[in-house]
C-alpha cells in the first residue's frame, strides 16, 4: 500500500514539476538574455492603413476618454471602429459623439467579446484595412504604440500582442498590489522570456495587432471567456503564432470594488484552468504531430496555472509528500516536491526584484502568503463548475479610482 501511495506521489509531484519548470525557465531567460525586436523604420509616412476595433459592452463612463487617447495615434486613412454590443447604456452614442464609427450588434443569446469580434470585422470587411488592432473599451495606450504595432506586424506578417498591464488604485489595500505584480509576472516577465527564446506568446485581449488577411479566416464567433487566448491558440495551429512588442504599452487599472475584483479574476481563472483542463492534450498532440513549435511552445507555457494556484499547489504537494515519509512511503516525491518549492520562490523572487518592487514594497512581501491562500475560495467555486457570466462590463466607475500612480509603470527595459 505504501509502494502504491509513493509511486501516485511521484506521479503527482513529476507533472507538478513540469509548470513549475517552464515557469522558471521563462522568468531567468527573460533576465539573462536580451529582448528580441525588429529594427523597425520610423515615421508615420511608412505605415501601413489600420483599423482600431474596440468591443465595447456598456461602457458608455469611460469610452470617450479610450477613444480620444487613440484618436493621437491615428494618421489620415485609418478607421476607428466601436462595436456597441448588447449595450443597455448610451455607449453607442458616446462613442459616436467622440468621432468614432460605430456600429451596434444585439443577441442577447450569443454573449461575449468574441462574437463582438466577429461582428465587427465582419463590418470592417466592406472596406479593407492591411492592419486589425484591438483595444479594449477601458484602456490607454503609450505614445507610439499603435505605430509600434502596426509597424511590426507588417514587417513579420504575424499577429502582434502588446504590453498589456494593469494597475492599482491609489492608497490600493495590500490584495490589490500582490494583484499587480501577479499581472506583470504573467503579461510581462514571462512573455519577455518566451521572447527572449525566440518563442511565441499568448494573446492577452487588448493590444492586439494582426494583418487583415488573417484575422479574416480566424473563427472568432464563441462565447469563450479567455478568447484572447483561444484566438492566439488558434492561429498557432496554422503557423501563425504570435509576437510580443514590449515596446509597445497598453495599460487599464483594477476595479475598486471587491465585488468588481473577484468577478475580473474568476472570469480570468477560470477560463485559463478551463483550457488547460480540456485543451491540453490536443493541442500537445497537435503541436508534436504537425512539429509545429510555436504551437508546443505555447501549450507548455498555457500549462502555467495562474500564480496562486501554483503555489498552492507546489505548497500543498510538499507537505502532503512530506506526511507521507513521516508515514514511510519513499522520499522521492519530498525531493521532487522540494525542487519545485525552490525554483518557484527564487522565479518569484527574481521577477519581484526587476520587475516588482515599485508596486510591492519589501516590507509588504510576508502579506502575499495571506492572499495567495485567501483565494482557495475561488478554487473552490471552481471545482464546483459553477461558471462565470461570458461578458459583463467590470465595474471602475468608484470616484477614489485614479490613474497609475506615479512611478507604477517602471521603463520598458526587458
Amino acid at each position: 500500500m505504501l509502494l502504491l501511495i509513493s509511486d501516485l506521489l511521484v506521479v503527482l509531484a513529476g507533472l507538478l514539476a513540469v509548470p513549475v519548470s517552464v515557469f522558471f525557465i521563462e522568468i531567468v531567460a527573460g533576465l539573462i538574455l536580451p529582448t528580441r525586436e525588429p529594427t523597425l523604420r520610423s515615421g508615420k509616412d511608412i505605415r501601413q492603413r489600420v483599423a482600431i476595433l474596440v468591443p465595447a459592452h456598456n461602457e458608455s463612463v469611460g469610452i470617450g476618454l479610450t477613444l480620444e487617447n487613440i484618436k493621437t495615434q491615428l494618421i489620415l486613412g485609418d478607421r476607428l471602429l466601436v462595436v456597441a454590443d448588447n449595450c443597455v447604456d448610451d455607449t453607442a452614442a458616446v462613442a459616436a459623439a467622440a468621432g468614432a464609427e460605430v456600429t451596434a450588434r444585439n443577441d442577447p443569446t450569443r454573449a461575449g467579446k468574441g462574437y463582438a469580434l466577429d461582428f465587427g470585422l465582419k463590418h470592417l470587411s466592406l472596406d479593407t484595412p492591411a492592419i486589425v488592432i484591438v483595444i479594449d473599451a477601458d484602456c490607454r495606450i503609450a505614445e507610439g504604440t499603435i505605430d509600434r504595432l502596426a509597424a511590426t506586424c507588417a514587417m513579420t506578417h504575424r499577429p502582434v500582442q502588446a504590453l498589456y498591464l494593469m494597475t492599482a488604485p491609489d492608497e490600493s489595500p495590500i490584495n490589490y498590489q500582490v494583484a499587480e505584480f501577479a499581472w506583470r509576472v504573467k503579461n510581462w516577465a514571462r512573455p519577455a522570456g518566451l521572447n527572449a527564446l525566440n518563442l511565441p506568446c499568448q494573446l492577452m485581449g487588448t493590444g492586439m495587432a494582426f494583418p487583415w488577411e488573417l484575422i479574416r479566416l480566424v473563427n472568432l464567433a464563441s462565447g469563450s471567456i479567455v478568447e484572447d487566448v483561444k484566438l492566439g491558440l488558434d492561429l498557432a495551429q496554422s503557423g501563425n503564432s504570435p509576437v510580443f512588442c514590449p515596446s509597445a504599452k497598453v495599460t487599464s487599472h483594477f476595479p475598486w470594488s471587491i465585488e468588481g475584483a473577484k468577478i475580473q479574476r474568476r472570469r480570468w481563472e477560470e477560463g485559463h484552468i478551463r483550457m488547460i483542463l480540456t485543451a491540453i492534450s490536443r493541442l500537445f498532440y497537435n503541436g508534436i504531430w504537425h512539429r509545429n513549435l510555436g504551437l508546443f511552445a505555447l501549450t507548455l507555457d498555457l500549462m502555467v496555472p495562474p500564480l496562486s494556484l501554483l503555489v498552492v499547489l507546489v505548497t500543498g504537494m510538499f507537505f502532503t509528500a512530506g506526511a507521507a515519509v513521516i508515514l514511510g512511503c519513499s522520499p522521492t516525491a519530498l525531493f521532487i516536491s522540494a525542487a519545485c518549492l525552490v525554483a518557484l520562490v527564487v522565479a518569484v523572487f527574481l521577477s519581484w526584484v526587476k520587475y516588482g518592487r515599485d508596486v510591492l514594497p519589501s516590507r509588504r512581501l510576508f502579506s502575499v502568503a495571506a492572499y495567495v491562500f485567501a483565494k482557495l475560495p475561488l478554487y473552490r467555486q471552481l471545482l464546483s463548475r459553477r461558471t462565470a457570466p461570458p461578458w459583463i462590463r467590470t465595474d471602475r466607475s468608484d470616484t477614489r479610482v485614479a490613474p497609475a500612480r506615479p512611478g507604477a509603470q517602471p521603463p520598458i527595459d526587458s
